[in-house]
């Protein structure tokens, strides 16, 4: 999920080009040197598809108990088997902060050349990306930020008040020619600061819309069981509402039984992550779901892309530097029933 302490582009993720589509080769002037002797080089030239100086990547990441968690796993694993030449030495994953630590303490000790962690808890990870990368290992750090700059050499992420703001934008255009529109707003947990940034994008973007008042707001814990309990308690509380923004699409599975088992649709739903579930809904366009916001899992992929530029010593195509950037915020597309296609193939399961 997504930023600060998240679960959850003309560089990365789903929201804009792939990837493997943006670490692409480019014409030079010089001479042409061999694979080889470029690879051995290092000489910043746009990591590419072709093989090259062979990498040795370590993965941790919490463990997958969210849907959103294992497709940033799967990812992960999917885009180093793309490559020949990388090795990728996964943990098993754990939400256990000492576990996680121990796990990444043995992949310093193997020498892997990249780290590549999604941190259970980024504070408390911070010690150990900063032993990594005194240890001389550059340590790519996504989503859940460390406290420390110091703790990376690069981090790649989703953006949570962007989620916010998109989907308060896109119902507030829905209902620009609705007089005294009422909206309610089903939150993830409220002590995550991922939530708390999620809520403030949308609100600040339903300042646009003066015609356009939150009526009701309940915490979710990103589960089925949860949305149900409380997107029943919002529509009981709510004869009347125009539109619903769920932070999450897990949870928003419950929301939909309960919205179903009350018999209302007489409002539209807005989702967030990216769930293959919600895809479908909306491309079926047969209930209140009519679009989702992106926290795409994808950049786990671009995370092993990034670590492998790393690796070899290589900067990244369709940019001036010769290095990779230090910070990668991804994009928070909405998908609806207008480009849900193009997104179908990104969904988590």
């Amino acid at each position: 999920m997504p930023h600060s302490t998240s679960r959850r582009g003309l560089l990365f993720g789903a929201a804009a080009v792939s990837a493997g589509a943006v670490l692409t080769g480019c014409t030079s002037n010089e001479p042409k040197d061999s694979d080889g002797d470029a690879a051995a080089a290092g000489d910043n030239r746009p990591a590419d598809d072709k093989p090259g100086k062979e990498v040795t990547i370590g993965f941790a990441g919490p463990q997958a108990d969210h849907g959103w968690l294992n497709a940033i796993n799967d990812n992960a694993k999917e885009r180093a088997e793309k490559y020949k030449d990388v090795t990728l030495e996964a943990t098993e994953g754990s939400n256990d902060t000492a576990a996680q630590i121990g796990q990444v303490e043995t992949l310093i000790n193997k020498k892997v050349d990249v780290l590549v962690i999604l941190p259970a808890d980024g504070k408390a990870l911070t010690r150990v990306g900063l032993k990594a990368m005194k240890a001389g290992i550059p340590v790519v750090n996504l989503d859940r930020i460390f406290a420390s700059a110091q703790a990376y050499r690069c981090w790649i992420g989703g953006d949570n008040y962007g989620m916010g703001l998109n989907a308060g934008h896109y119902i507030g255009e829905k209902l620009k020619g609705t007089k005294n529109a009422r909206v309610v707003e089903l939150a993830g947990l409220d002590n995550l600061e991922l939530t708390k940034q999620r809520t403030k994008g949308f609100d600040d973007a339903l300042k646009n819309y003066p015609n356009i008042e939150k009526v009701g707001r309940q915490a979710a814990e990103f589960t089925v069981e949860s949305g149900q309990a409380k997107m029943s308690q919002l529509l009981q509380a709510q004869k009347n509402i125009d539109a619903l923004w769920n932070h999450d699409d897990d949870q928003g599975v419950g929301a939909l039984r309960a919205i179903k088992q009350a018999g209302r649709d007489d409002f539209l739903m807005v989702g967030g992550a990216g769930a293959l579930s919600a895809f479908q809904e909306i491309k079926a366009d047969r209930g209140v779901l009519k679009a989702t916001v992106l926290y795409p899992p994808t950049m786990a992929a671009s995370a092993i892309d990034l670590a492998r530029a790393l690796g070899q010593g290589k900067g990244i195509g369709g940019m001036a530097e010769y290095e990779i950037p230090a910070s990668i915020t991804l994009y928070s597309a909405v998908v609806d029933k207008d480009n849900v296609d193009q997104y179908m193939s990104t969904g988590f399961k």
